[in-house]
């Protein structure tokens, strides 16, 4: 069967299906984000996004929409991640893609599971369904980063969050505990809405007696509050064991982060938010755990003998931790910096 290129259409499509599928970011966990369209003769005819684990998949939700049932024949479907062939909390995709008449299937992203990868293309095209995959690639499967990671390695997308000085440090002068801009800290809630869980060393709690939450953005549930600790010491009136999410608060005491990341992972959380402090980072960059950052930088110049990342550090700088395509945009007066973290260069070079 010859196959055809996309068109200009097909990449129009999956833009839109990209937009449905980010009504789902940082809700759909234990599953993938993903959005649909269904098209005919250039015209959408449904559109469809998977709103929670345990309801319809995208694609299903895109043939309830329609109008006319039978208008589904002849029809494309565009879904940015290839359809499910097995049956988890709701049967396979394949099924209803199949029964429903649709003749042709543009998807974006494999599925990164290697049991089930490409295992759609061989179910529909042997129902005489057309299967285009590979739109808009990156952008599909950089929707689902954390989702992928943790379906391959069983391990949680770390991303390392810290709000700076233009020095690079993170201690407050006295009578003030925010460094960065408040419009800084409003951005930096996206990052904790989309998180399963937020990591903070026993020190920043003792220090800052920080409550972990996302405030001013409507969440189905809030992030795990997780606290890697020495000792297990923390203080008996702080707002993680105390507040009205202390059932959500995590202690582990005495094990490496690696450890933590692990029994995260086994709990299903696909995306860790690290906050600090310096030595909780420090360890996380040496050991290799952070797959992302986001700092913010604000112009001011604090001294003292609190960096915002700790560890051992490297030897040389032509060994040091790299960001791939970093992008730097301004809030307020702050600076965001955010970017995936690149170890290659690094070879093992640790100052520890």
């Amino acid at each position: 069967m010859k196959h055809s290129e996309p068109t200009l259409i097909d990449v129009k499509m999956m833009r839109l299906a990209l937009k449905e599928a980010r009504k789902g970011m940082g809700k759909t966990s234990p599953n993938p984000a993903v959005g649909a369209v269904l098209a005919k003769n250039a015209r959408i005819l449904s559109k469809g996004w998977h709103q929670a684990a345990g309801c319809a998949h995208a694609e299903i939700e895109a043939l309830r929409s329609l109008k006319n049932k039978s208008s589904a024949k002849g029809a494309t479907l565009y879904v940015t991640l290839e359809p499910c062939s097995t049956h988890g909390r709701t049967p396979p995709c394949c099924e209803s893609i199949i029964t429903s008449g649709i003749t042709r299937v543009v998807y974006g992203a494999r599925d990164p599971n290697p049991k089930n990868a490409g295992r759609a293309d061989t179910i529909l095209r042997e129902s005489g369904i057309e299967v285009l995959s590979g739109i808009l690639e990156p952008e599909c499967a950089s929707l689902n980063r954390a989702w992928n990671k943790w379906i391959l390695t069983g391990l949680p997308y770390v991303i390392a969050k810290t709000g700076m000085s233009l020095d690079g440090r993170i201690g407050s002068p006295k009578g003030r505990r925010w460094i960065t801009s408040e419009a800084s800290r409003k951005d930096a809630m996206q990052l904790r809405a989309t998180s399963g869980a937020i990591l903070v060393g026993a020190e920043t709690v003792r220090s800052d007696n920080p409550s972990l939450t996302v405030r001013g953005i409507p969440v189905k549930q809030q992030p795990l509050r997780v606290v890697w600790s020495r000792s297990g010491n923390l203080p008996p009136d702080c707002h993680l064991l105390t507040d009205e999410h202390r059932e959500k608060t995590l202690l582990f005491e005495s094990k490496s982060l690696r450890e933590v990341m692990q029994d995260l992972g086994r709990r299903g959380i696909e995306q860790v938010l690290i906050e600090g402090g310096g030595r909780t980072l420090g360890e996380a960059f040496d050991e290799g755990l952070v797959d992302h950052i986001v700092f913010y930088v604000a112009p001011v110049l604090i001294g003292g003998e609190t960096p915002s990342v700790g560890g051992c550090g490297v030897e040389t700088n032509e060994s040091a931790i790299r960001l791939t395509n970093p992008t730097y945009t301004r809030i307020g007066d702050d600076i965001r910096i955010d970017g995936r973290v690149d170890y290659s260069l690094r070879l093992n070079s640790s100052g520890c």
